[in-house]
């Protein structure tokens, strides 16, 4: 029997942050607006989903992502600024971006994707843009023009900085209660 794990590789934040990000929620999650908020254990910074990968090619995903992660020295990152893909406006994924560090960051997707792709994972063909998920809009309604107002208020949010020092194998089981994550492997930064 085929066994497969929803793999996707993280930035960890730290508990201040989620600390700062939970109570964003909380504030956003006043409005009428119909969302999904994110479970504050579960946030994280998503640096690439993998999907469905097979048990058998955990271990040399995850000495992939540690060649990638290798070669990218420790840097801090700030989470900061709310707003919406595909607009504030439209809100669809709900997010916090990033201040300094977010060159970096994408500088390290590079180099896990890069590593990645010699084992096969498709590589994306646009920009990493790094983002802090915390919502994901259900529905439309009157309260999405009240989100978005209250998004457009939150853009100069500030939820902290970290230091950037690992990446995280996560494999996602997704339950009725929300997902359940469970660490498959870190790979240090190191360059």
């Amino acid at each position: 029997m085929k066994k497969t794990l929803r793999i996707f590789l993280a930035v960890e934040i730290t508990a201040a942050i989620r600390a700062r990000t939970a109570e964003l929620i909380e504030s956003l999650a006043a409005t009428t607006a119909d969302v999904k908020w994110v479970e504050s254990h579960n946030l994280h910074v998503t640096l690439k989903f993998l999907g469905d990968v097979h048990e058998r090619e955990i271990m040399d995903l995850c000495e992939a992502v540690e060649e990638g992660a290798a070669k990218v020295s420790p840097f801090a990152l700030e989470i900061r600024g709310a707003g919406a893909f595909p607009t504030a406006a439209r809100p669809r994924t709900v997010w916090l971006g990033a201040g300094d560090g977010t060159e970096q960051m994408v500088v390290l997707h590079d180099r896990v994707e890069d590593a990645l792709a010699e084992l096969g994972y498709r590589e994306e063909h646009r920009r990493f843009q790094t983002h802090l998920t915390i919502g994901r809009v259900r529905g439309g309604g009157p309260g999405i023009a009240e989100l978005g107002t209250q998004l457009q208020q939150h853009a100069d949010f500030v939820a902290g900085r970290m230091t950037v020092d690992k990446v995280t194998v996560f494999a996602s089981t997704l339950t009725p209660a929300g997902p359940v994550y469970d660490l498959l492997g870190t790979a240090p930064l190191a360059g």
